[in-house]
This record gives structure tokens, C-alpha cells and sequence, in this order.
């Protein structure tokens, strides 16, 4: 014989205070099971749910590389070109025109390598503190 029953107090979770407490059943699913019950505290009546036993919470073992910053990405690009430079930096000017890997030196933004061109008259430039996008050959 089933110590539950219609009436009878039950702890249980409850949707509605996100809490484990005690509620009355309302309807059972058969002898064992209740189907329906009341929370004591927030009056709410829903279906009974089933206290899930307690899982281990396994620790996730991760060799993840720390996040780099933006601004240290650039850095990076900057102390790599830097390390392969083989010539002096030749002075910027909107009429000359750059190819890859060419270090120049710009009057604002000082030294920096052109990292890539975009368009016939466009390069992108990388400088020690960021990447800029330059007019040359015009």
C-alpha cells in the first residue's frame, strides 16, 4: 500500500518559484504516481515532476589558447613583418606606388608594411597600433 494519495503532501520542484517545496496532490496517474499538485507557497497547480537524481558534474578538461585581443593580433603582424624587413621604409606619397611586403613611412601613422592591395589605387597598410587602408599609385 502507496503512502501517496489525493490530498497527501509531497516535495516536489515548482515551476512557478523555481524552488523545491512542499505541495498537496490534486490527481494521481495511478496508485504510486501523482499526476496534478498544488505548490503550498505560490498556490500554482501543475503536473508533478520527477526528482531527477543528482548527475555529477563533470569538469571540462579544455587546452583552449587564451583569447588574443584585436590590438595584440596587430601587434603581432606588425613584430612578424618587422622581424622580415630587409630595406629602409620608403616615405609615403599618394603617387607612389607599393607592393606587398613594402615598408613605408607615413608622415601620421609612422612605419608600416603593406599587408595587402584592394584595388588598383587602395593597400592595406599594417602599422605597429593598427591596420589602415591607404591611396596609392593615383
Amino acid at each position: 500500500m502507496s503512502k501517496l494519495g489525493v490530498g497527501k503532501e509531497i516535495v516536489t520542484y515548482c515551476s512557478k518559484c523555481k524552488l523545491e517545496l512542499a505541495h498537496i496532490i490534486v490527481a494521481m496517474r495511478d496508485e504510486v504516481t501523482p499526476y496534478k499538485v498544488q505548490c503550498k507557497t505560490c498556490k500554482s497547480t501543475h503536473a508533478f515532476k520527477i526528482k531527477k537524481a543528482a548527475t555529477a558534474t563533470r569538469k571540462k578538461s579544455t587546452t583552449r589558447k587564451p583569447r588574443v585581443s584585436a590590438e595584440q593580433k596587430i601587434m603581432n603582424l606588425w613584430d612578424e613583418a618587422k622581424s622580415k624587413q630587409t630595406e629602409d621604409a620608403a616615405p609615403y606619397s599618394i603617387r607612389t606606388k607599393f607592393e606587398i611586403g613594402q615598408f613605408i613611412d607615413h608622415p601620421k601613422f609612422g612605419e608600416g608594411v603593406v599587408d595587402k592591395h584592394i584595388d588598383n589605387n587602395k593597400i592595406e597598410v599594417v602599422f605597429q597600433k593598427d591596420i589602415r587602408v591607404l591611396i596609392h599609385n593615383k
